[in-house]
């Protein structure tokens, strides 16, 4: 009962003062960098789509890189470095990143490979004489 009563007590973080962007462009950069960066606690969220407190600090993080003249190239390699390769939908393809990117194709060839063998062992077994001479009790 007491650790259920803790539930009653978390709330989503709420902005207190939502961003102000400088320009059109830059809120359009803004969006576009959020939408491809993950919410290190949601796990399956953007940054864009987080409610969580970490995602507006790290939503605020990211304008504040951007206006200190960063490109988006170095404002993901600071949230890798600070976060992991989690922390990008898209990780770089790398020899540590390999099984993630060429893993799902991998699993598809292999099983590709194994419905094929047994199409084709199925194919290649003789097939039983089907009469019916009066031994065989016949199954419906």
């Amino acid at each position: 009962m007491v650790l259920s009563s803790f539930s009653a007590f978390a709330q989503p973080a709420t902005d207190p003062a939502p961003l102000k962007f400088q320009s059109a462009t830059e809120e359009q950069r803004f969006h576009a960098l959020v939408s491809e960066l993950r919410c290190v606690m949601c796990q399956n969220q953007s940054l864009a789509d987080s409610n969580a407190q970490i995602a507006v600090d790290l939503r605020r993080e990211v304008l504040e890189l951007m206006r200190q003249g960063k490109d988006d190239h170095q404002i993901k390699q600071f949230l890798v470095d600070r976060y992991g390769e989690f922390v990008l939908y898209r990780p770089q393809v790398e020899s540590k990143t390999w099984l993630l990117w060429f893993g799902p194709a991998l699993v598809l060839l292999a099983g590709g490979v194994v419905v094929a063998g047994a199409v084709r062992k199925r194919r290649q077994a003789p097939t039983p004489p089907t009469g019916n001479d009066g031994n065989e009790e016949q199954e419906w």
